[in-house]
């Protein structure tokens, strides 16, 4: 089974909302457990609490979001994003020695390397789908990221 294959069956048990997958090949064997057995487990007597608690907060801040989601619109509109094609680690660079991938104002182009994403202990190397100028980088060295989560932006050339 080929990095590929791991990460659209990654994709897959995430969507499909099984909290298992486990599969078994001669010389290979991988199992994909997700969290959503703890998202499940809530405590009815607790819930009504925090929902009285949190109301009130976002209603106060509730002006601030707004003018926070236009900038997004607006970069959303003029940048590209490079999103994260599995669960894992984020890494900037190959090890703490090396030197990063890419920096903000560096020109990429596609298939270039941009970052390294560790999950189940594996390395992999994740590669730019697209060309362009690093505008940000969304996510901290070393740091946990989510599938389809924003890793850059990218200014298109």
């Amino acid at each position: 089974m080929d990095i590929k294959q791991i990460q659209d069956l990654i994709r897959f048990v995430s969507k499909s909302g099984v909290n298992e997958v486990s599969i078994e090949q001669k010389d290979f064997k991988i199992t994909i457990k997700t969290n959503e057995a703890v998202v499940h487990n809530y405590a009815p007597a607790a819930a009504p609490a925090p929902q009285h608690i949190t109301l009130p907060a976002p209603v106060s801040p509730a002006a601030a979001p707004p003018p926070a989601q236009e900038p997004a619109a607006v970069a959303a509109s003029n940048y590209l994003t490079i999103k994260s094609p599995m669960i894992g680690t984020f890494y900037r660079s190959a090890s703490p020695e090396k030197p990063l991938f890419v920096n903000v104002g560096d020109e990429i182009s596609s298939g270039s390397v941009v970052c390294i994403i560790e999950a189940m202990k594996l390395f992999n190397e994740i590669e730019s789908e697209i060309s362009g100028r690093i505008v940000k980088v969304l996510v901290e060295n070393a740091s946990p990221v989510e599938y389809d989560q924003p890793l850059f932006l990218v200014e298109p050339i």
